[in-house]
């Protein structure tokens, strides 16, 4: 049985950064392409970032860009979402996800598809709590 777990959310102000750690255990890590999502209160979980089996193909939605990090240790079955500059607009339970459809690493344009709505991650983590304030 597949399990995700994630660490390191909390309460911070405008500016501060934090790292967000995702463990996956119970599957073969090194073949599942990752996705970082989040949800803020009465609104819909939008994707944030993505990542490949290799790490070699990053891919964020537009919001994040420059600011936010993802990043993967095989090693260790973990993926990271570094957040720096954060902003109260970043506030939201932040879900890891994981995709093991693919039969190979997945390309930057075949990790994009994970950012359109709807897109069905296979496993699920249970959220971290960001909160930003102002």
């Amino acid at each position: 049985q597949v399990q995700l777990a994630e660490f390191g959310g909390g309460l911070v102000q405008a500016g501060a950064s934090l790292r967000l750690s995702c463990v996956v255990s119970g599957g073969t890590f090194s073949t599942y392409a990752m996705g970082w999502f989040r949800q803020a209160p009465g609104k819909e979980r939008e994707f944030v970032a993505a990542i490949s089996w290799s790490g070699d193909n990053l891919y964020y939605t537009d919001s994040v860009k420059g600011r936010f990090t993802i990043s993967r240790d095989n090693a260790k079955s973990t993926v990271y979402l570094q957040m720096n500059s954060l902003k109260p607009e970043d506030t939201a339970e932040y879900y890891c996800g994981a995709d093991d459809s693919w039969r190979r690493d997945p390309s930057l344009e075949e990790i994009a598809t994970m950012a359109l709505p709807g897109y069905g991650m296979d496993y699920w983590g249970k959220g971290t709590l960001v909160t930003v304030s102002s």
